[in-house]
């Protein structure tokens, strides 16, 4: 009697264990539309910062960055609590308003890109680069290139937590070494 209940204890333990593992890295983060997020930013009673990733279907690094950074638990937790988060392609062909202003596409040699796109990414046209903009909308930043997880939450939490507010960029990452 006390053998099996030794063993019911430990099964118990390791189902638990694996049970706590798998919603720990089954956190996804949830995409919305532009149209979504800048609906939810004017109608939410407390409204989220606004987190755009700029991509293209042909970028390598976007869907390494995807991968690699947007799926690890702790950035997926930390975006889906602090932002709405938005996946746009720099070459989407649906046009885009955003305070009064039309948006569209602009075909440009095989291909063309979008003028949001274009705009929020300041017309440096590199992809990946991911935006943030604070609950009215307004520009943070763009930051251009793939970043691995890390990095990139150190980022994430400096606009996330209202920190550029505090301190300048530089003072930031000296006072995180």
């Amino acid at each position: 009697m006390k053998t099996e209940f030794s063993f019911l204890r430990k099964s118990f333990i390791y189902i638990a264990f694996i049970l706590i593992c798998t919603f720990t890295y089954a956190q996804e983060v949830t995409w919305l539309t532009w149209n979504e997020a800048a609906e939810l930013a004017a109608t939410d009673e407390n409204p989220k910062k606004v987190f755009i990733d700029v991509y293209t279907d042909w970028c390598g690094w976007c869907k390494k960055m995807d991968k690699d950074t947007f799926q690890n638990p702790e950035v997926a937790a930390y975006m889906s609590q602090n932002f709405y988060m938005v996946k746009m392609d720099g070459e989407g062909k649906e046009p885009i308003e955003f305070k009064g202003k039309t948006y569209n596409f602009v075909p440009s040699g095989r291909k063309g890109y979008h003028e949001f796109a274009a705009a929020l990414m300041q017309g440096r046209m590199s992809y990946p680069t991911t935006i943030f903009l604070d609950e009215e909308m307004n520009m943070l930043s763009p930051v251009p290139g793939y970043q691995k997880p890390q990095p990139f939450l150190n980022i994430a939490k400096y606009f996330g937590d209202d920190i550029y507010k505090e301190k300048d960029w530089k003072s930031y990452t000296s006072s995180r070494k």
